[in-house]
């Protein structure tokens, strides 16, 4: 069965995934984290992409990036992996691939999902239980998002800028609240490979990108009007 291709639009943000071949760590030090987000300025800033959120996990990446045009996204990731892996390779005399031959990627509708998917990143750890508070974990975006310290990798989303003077704690009081409703919903678009938002979001990226962007109804819900009268 053939892969189905990626769904990216120039000017949306969008969350990625990227994971180590079979789960196996990534990153060995600190000077590994150090290096993949150097290496991670640099290619954003020469393809154009936008970096809103990130976390950089033992085994995985998570990015919330918005590309300036079409075909940045990719370049981007091709080339990070690659020179990423040149460096690893190097540093421990190993050989082979690193990381899973395919990124994962979602087109997000920032009016519905932006703070729940940097919530979703920048949570991560707090998930995986290796801290208790996002502040506690030092490869992530929240104390630039959160704590309001200088990241040169992160600039924010215009709907950040619109929480105003008091951003940090209104972004803050996210993380404070108890579960995500959304968690679900924005793990299965990522693995997925379809964007997340609303119906007239995925009409626009579906008519960008001119492919299926969200995954077909199951049972009756493929059936007929009559069908769904008679559901309903």
């Amino acid at each position: 069965m053939a892969r189905r291709e990626r769904i990216i639009v120039a000017e949306v943000p969008h969350h990625v995934i990227q994971r180590g071949n079979n789960r196996m760590p990534t990153f060995f030090d600190e000077e590994d984290y150090a290096r993949y987000k150097d290496m991670l300025i640099d290619a954003a800033g020469r393809y154009g992409c936008i970096i809103h959120a990130y976390c950089l996990m033992t085994n995985h990446v998570h990015l919330l990036v918005t590309p300036t045009k079409h075909s940045a996204l990719s370049a981007l990731m091709q080339t990070l992996g690659s020179s990423y892996v040149r460096y690893i390779n190097l540093k421990y005399q190993r050989t082979g691939t690193l990381w899973e031959g395919r990124f994962k990627v979602s087109p997000i509708d920032a009016d519905a999902y932006l703070f729940s998917c940097m919530r979703y990143i920048e949570n991560n750890p707090v998930r995986a239980r290796m801290v208790r508070n996002p502040k506690n974990y030092p490869w992530s975006s929240y104390h630039a998002n959160a704590l309001g310290a200088v990241d040169r990798l992160v600039t924010p989303h215009a709907l950040y800028m619109t929480l105003g003077r008091n951003r940090l704690k209104s972004y803050t009081a996210l993380f404070a609240r108890s579960g995500n409703a959304d968690l679900e919903e924005i793990r299965a678009a990522a693995h997925g490979n379809w964007a997340l938002g609303a119906k007239r979001f995925i009409k626009l990226v579906e008519k960008k990108s001119g492919a299926h962007a969200a995954p077909k109804p199951r049972g009756g819900d493929r059936k007929s009007r009559k069908f769904q009268k008679k559901a309903a």
